[in-house]
C-alpha cells in the first residue's frame, strides 16, 4: 500500500468521524428545541449508517434538506477547529502509545529472560545437589 493511498483512507474515515460527530452535535441541540425532529434524525441515522458520509448525506438531502445542510455547516466547522490542533495531538499520542507499548514489552521480554535464567540455575542446582548426593552415597 503506498503512502497516498494511506492518506486517502485515513482523510475519507475523518470526513465520516466528523460527519458523525457533526450529527450527534445536532441530535444534542435538536433535542432541546425540537425532540421530534431529534428522535427523527436519530432514527434515521440508525437505519442509514454514517460510516459512508458521503452516501448518507446523498440520502438525507432526499429526506430533510435543511438537516443534511445543518449537518455539512456543523461538519465543516468541527474539520475547521480540529483540524488545527490534529497533526501535532496525533503524532504526541502515537509517541506515547509507542512509548508505553516498548516498555510492556521490554518488562515482558525482561520478564521471561528472568524466569528462563531463574529456571536454568535452578535446573543446574538441582543436577548438583543430584550429583554431590550420589557422590556422597558412594563414599
Amino acid at each position: 500500500m503506498s503512502y497516498k493511498q494511506v492518506v486517502k483512507d485515513t482523510a475519507k474515515v475523518l470526513q465520516s468521524y466528523l460527519t458523525y460527530q457533526a450529527v450527534r452535535v445536532i441530535i444534542q441541540q435538536l433535542s432541546e428545541t425540537n425532540p421530534g425532529q431529534s428522535i427523527w434524525l436519530s432514527d434515521y441515522s440508525d437505519r442509514q449508517k454514517v460510516q459512508d458520509s458521503d452516501y448518507y448525506l446523498e440520502q438525507l438531502i432526499a429526506e430533510n434538506k435543511e438537516l443534511a445542510l445543518r449537518i455539512l455547516t456543523v461538519r465543516k466547522d468541527l474539520a475547521e477547529r480540529v483540524l488545527e490542533f490534529l497533526p501535532e495531538m496525533v503524532n504526541s499520542n502515537i509517541s506515547q502509545s509507542n512509548m508505553e507499548h516498548r516498555r510492556r514489552l521490554l518488562e515482558l521480554l525482561t520478564q521471561t529472560e528472568s524466569s528462563s535464567l531463574t529456571s536454568s540455575v535452578t535446573d543446574e542446582t538441582n543436577i548438583e545437589s543430584q550429583s554431590n548426593q550420589s557422590e556422597n552415597k558412594e563414599e
